[in-house]
């Protein structure tokens, strides 16, 4: 149980400690990615694909919009990438297989 609290607590804190336009990004991404899924069986990998559009996206939000350097940007991305811990890792997983699931199963029922 306390597993499934940690789990829970840190996707609360996912959702918000992040701004508006990176919770935009992820609606984003997990809508797109719950539209083209074609059956459920494939959520994980979907999911899959999903984070590294929500990474790619961030990354290029913060070199256009936020004129960073992109050499450094990178680094410091692929630094934080290897401090993740699985916990965090693993919330955005779940928030993001579940909305890809949620909008495959609506987009199912809806359009037949």
């Amino acid at each position: 149980m306390f597993a499934l609290m940690d789990i829970w607590h840190t996707i609360l804190n996912i959702v918000h400690s992040a701004d508006t336009i990176q919770l935009v990004l992820m609606a984003v991404v997990a809508i797109g990615a719950g539209f083209m899924m074609m059956e459920l069986g494939s959520v994980v990998q979907t999911t899959l694909v999903a984070l590294i559009a929500y990474a790619a996206l961030t990354f290029i939000r913060a070199v256009a919009l936020q004129h960073a350097d992109a050499g450094a940007l990178l680094t410091a991305d692929w630094k934080a990438f290897e401090a993740m811990t699985a916990l965090v890792l693993l919330s955005y997983a779940i928030l993001f297989g579940v909305v890809i699931g949620v909008v495959s199963t609506v987009r199912g029922l809806v359009l037949g």
